[in-house]
């Protein structure tokens, strides 16, 4: 008697990468498993029809700092299912998890420990907690950023240490906003991460064409503590630190792979970044090395487009943690434009959004509201990343298989994490016995709708969206009340 499932989804074409399964098949859903993968009819209690629509695993998102209710939903809309909180981290994560979980999420999430906020509070005496709103509030802060004594050095690798026992999925170190930390640190902190068979998430150190008396170039010193601790080092957002230095940098990847060090990179395609605005490379003197002026920032509280370095100094001073949209590639120009595709194309790179929190430009800010009102705005990335990459690399350009644009959104990320948190296993992939996760699109439709100047609007191509076997997008719709998001801990 065949077996009869909770949910099948019937007629769809199918794509699995690991497997290079690509073709119209039943894929059915018992509870939160998936149970069945065929193409002869499936039998289940409930049919969706979905003919002329692609069936694949949801969206892993390593770089989300999006941790919340809103930023979760707009993600589901993206087509992501598991948004995790990797480069900035959080400390103590099991505050963020339990908060997480207190609250309820849409989608699965996870946090590493948080280098910064450990230096934060060891070295420049700041308490613990309150996520990326409190790092990047304090991002700009000399006092975290001095040279650690040896002392000082133990007690954070200390804290480090004790959040991997609470179940971080790594070390997530924000050094490129530290630029004076003694790179014996940062291979102390990779070799702590290699002891405990953990990845480290690293935003990186400046480049030596932009800052000559750097202490170090940050993609040399990244792919030298690989090859020397052993570490999995994954380079964060390698587009946007890297900007008109990405062959270089991705040669030096490529050379250390070849010796047998584990370094990933992960990219997304905009040609500008967000950050808090006291960050040190923001400094109006700093400007220059990024080839950037004051009208290259746009503080996102008023929309404003920075006048002048005075008033770039007044934000900084007065708002520190105000998010800025940074202007550095411009995707419109072809010059510009080369950089950023060979980042988000070069070999085996993961794409993660660098999703943001929302900034209320006024008002009292609503967690719960939706649709979002203007008044929430956010880096367009949040919203449309995933869908991008669909519209622009695989169906305008024709520059990724949807087969390869699937693996770099779902199946990848899956194998980078999967060495060490045996959660992602199961996830990433449309094989019987793996995680319900799974995203049901358009490729003919599916797009980003986000902009610079509406950068909340949802992305539309995604008829379903299932995590843990339940639908948080049905028929398009957000379904407001699906909450199925689960913690994902080592």
């Amino acid at each position: 008697m065949a077996e009869t499932h909770d949910l099948v989804l019937r007629g769809g074409r199918v794509l699995d990468p690991e497997t290079n399964f690509d073709a119209v098949a039943d894929v059915g859903v018992t509870g939160d498993v998936i149970t069945g993968v065929s193409t002869t009819p499936l039998h289940g209690r409930r049919t969706l029809d979905v003919p002329g629509l692609a069936v694949a695993p949801g969206w892993i998102d390593m770089h989300s700092h999006a941790q919340t209710l809103a930023g979760h939903r707009l993600q589901a809309l993206d087509g992501v299912t598991t948004a995790l909180e990797l480069e900035a981290g959080a400390t103590p994560v099991a505050e963020a998890y339990n908060e997480a979980t207190a609250e309820g999420r849409p989608l699965n999430f996870g946090f590493a420990a948080s280098w910064t906020q450990a230096r934060m509070a060891v070295i420049g005496g700041m308490p613990p907690g309150g996520g990326i709103g409190s790092t990047l509030g304090r991002i700009g802060d000399p006092r975290w950023q001095a040279p650690a004594t040896g002392r000082a050095l133990e007690e954070i690798l200390a804290l480090l240490g004790g959040e991997l026992a609470n179940g971080a999925l790594g070390i997530g170190i924000l050094m490129g906003y530290a630029p004076g930390v003694a790179h014996e640190e940062y291979a102390a902190v990779a070799g702590l991460a290699a002891a405990a068979g953990v990845p480290t998430y690293t935003h990186s150190r400046d480049l030596v064409e932009r800052v000559p008396d750097i202490l170090i170039d940050g993609a040399e010193e990244l792919t030298r503590v690989a090859a020397e601790t052993g570490a999995h080092m994954h380079y964060c957002h390698v587009n946007s630190t890297s900007t008109r230095q990405i062959d270089r940098v991705l040669g030096l990847v490529e050379r250390v792979r070849a010796e047998g060090a584990r370094v990933s990179t992960e990219a997304y395609p905009y040609g500008a970044g967000m950050t808090g605005i006291g960050a040190s490379f923001l400094a109006p003197e700093r400007l220059a090395e990024w080839g950037m002026t004051p009208a290259s920032i746009v503080y996102t509280p008023t929309g404003e487009r920075v006048a002048d370095a005075a008033r770039l100094a007044r934000l900084r001073a007065d708002d520190p943690g105000g998010l800025a949209i940074i202007h550095t590639l411009d995707e419109r120009l072809p010059a510009d434009r080369i950089f950023l595709d060979r980042a988000l194309l070069a070999a085996s790179t993961v794409i993660g959004s660098d999703a943001m929190p929302l900034t209320w430009t006024s008002g009292v800010p609503d967690p719960y509201a939706w649709p979002l009102p203007k008044t929430a705005v956010t880096h367009p990335r949040t919203a449309g990343t995933f869908s991008k990459v669909l519209r622009h690399y695989v169906r305008e350009t024709g520059t990724l298989s949807l087969l390869e644009a699937v693996s770099r959104a779902s199946t990848l990320p899956a194998r980078v994490l999967g060495e060490s948190v045996p959660a992602l296993r199961r996830k990433g992939r449309v094989q019987v016995g793996c995680d319900a996760d799974l995203v049901v699109f358009d490729p003919a439709t599916v797009t980003d709708r986000s902009t610079y100047e509406d950068s909340t609007r949802p992305s539309a191509g995604y008829a379903h969206v299932f995590v843990a076997g339940e639908a948080v997008v049905s028929d398009g719709e957000l379904v407001l009340s699906a909450l199925p998001g689960r913690p994902i801990r080592r």
